[in-house]
């Protein structure tokens, strides 16, 4: 085991020794990790200047979509893997971004999730079949949690279609319910955050069971390489005093239910002299039999500044390394990752929130992250 960063060449080595080497993936949706190695690159680009709330996804075909907006939902595409960006599409007008896309990954079609304005409020959803450049909105049946609640869908972390296991298929998102009121903030801790998820490619949605503390709000979910899913929350209002950190479930039945509980000591919940978390990415790495984990969130004691990914090479347990991207302001952020044998292979995309209105994109590889910091919990793995 290691517990330094290691120099680019060693680095190599010890990265190859993570997956079956260059084996092709039994998923076609997954691959070797070698090709998110190489050269370490870090690139950023201005994307969007206009309010807020940022999300990123790739296509089956590998185009990187991403989307933001408050008062109208907009999308754009970039088909060379994040090199370059094509002009801004209107998903919805007026919208309010609910949350990320969802990618089905059995059809080929995306999904979009709009409110007519911050919620709660009305919900549609929009469905693009020709990989983004259109939309037409569709009719969903969104069922009711166990305390009979429908949930909002604003802000959480991009869905995800399910790969392994009895529930292959699926499509799944975090969603949330806004309790009495959004406000006043006494109202924050009548907050709850739940998942919602499809088996009928997107029509009929049920709600799973409400996550076990009150006051949570925005989440991200993943599903590891075993088939359990990974839900890790923002905490809208915190019971305890800073510092701030996020905190996670598990789910063993394909998102109905979360267990295992448990505050996540080592990630920050946005600044840590607030008791008033901020909107984070969640990405898992699509590596063949691996479970490498990435979030990102501001790493400052006060203010939304110095935006900074942390892995996770272990499924969410250990959380050893972090590398700083953007040492400015730095507010909400989403996580996406290349798929195999497309443009965008091997890259990373980070969408955040800079100086607003500004929105950024930056694209970087494992090889990049890897000289980042230690943050003393776990350690980096080595070769077996």
């Amino acid at each position: 085991m290691i517990k330094h960063c290691p120099t680019f060449a060693a680095m190599s080595i010890i990265l190859a020794c993570f997956a079956p080497m260059l084996a092709a993936a039994e998923n076609p949706m997954e691959g070797p990790i070698d090709v998110f190695l190489g050269k370490p690159q870090l690139e950023v680009q201005p994307l969007f200047n206009i309010i807020r709330h940022p999300n990123v996804v790739v296509t089956l075909a590998g185009t990187v979509l991403a989307t933001l907006g408050n008062k109208k939902l907009l999308a754009r595409r970039s088909v060379n893997g994040g090199k370059t960006w094509g002009h801004e599409i209107i998903i919805a007008e007026p919208a309010f971004q609910s949350g990320g896309l969802t990618v089905d990954e059995t059809t080929g079609d995306i999904l979009a999730f709009a409110e007519d304005k911050h919620p709660p409020a009305p919900l549609s959803v929009y469905r693009s079949q020709d990989d983004g450049k259109t939309w037409q909105k569709i009719d969903v049946t969104i069922r009711p949690d166990t305390r009979g609640n429908v949930p909002s869908m604003h802000m959480n972390e991009h869905g995800i279609t399910l790969r392994h296991g009895k529930h292959a298929g699926r499509l799944i998102r975090a969603a949330r319910h806004y309790g009495e009121a959004n406000y006043p903030k006494e109202h924050w801790p009548t907050h709850y955050s739940t998942a919602i998820y499809s088996d009928d490619r997107g029509k009929t949605w049920k709600t799973s069971k409400p996550f076990a503390e009150m006051g949570t709000g925005e989440a991200g979910i993943v599903e590891l390489s075993d088939g359990r899913l990974y839900y890790n929350v923002r905490s809208h209002w915190n019971a305890k005093k800073p510092p701030l950190r996020r905190r996670e479930a598990w789910s063993n039945d394909g998102g109905e239910t979360w267990t295992s509980y448990r505050i996540v000591e080592i990630l920050p919940d946005g600044p840590q002299d607030t008791n008033y978390g901020c909107f984070a990415g969640l990405i898992r790495l699509p590596i063949a039999g691996r479970d490498i984990v990435l979030y990102s969130n501001c790493d400052s004691p006060s203010g939304r500044n110095h935006g900074t990914i942390w892995v996770s090479f272990d499924g969410g347990k250990t959380w050893p390394l972090k590398r700083l991207v953007w040492k400015d302001a730095f507010q909400y952020s989403s996580l996406s990752a290349g798929r195999p044998e497309t443009p965008s292979e091997g890259w990373i995309y980070l969408h955040f929130e800079g100086k607003l209105p500004q929105a950024h994109v930056a694209r970087f590889n494992l090889s990049w992250l890897m000289a980042g910091e230690p943050t003393g919990d776990g350690d980096v793995p080595a070769a077996p």
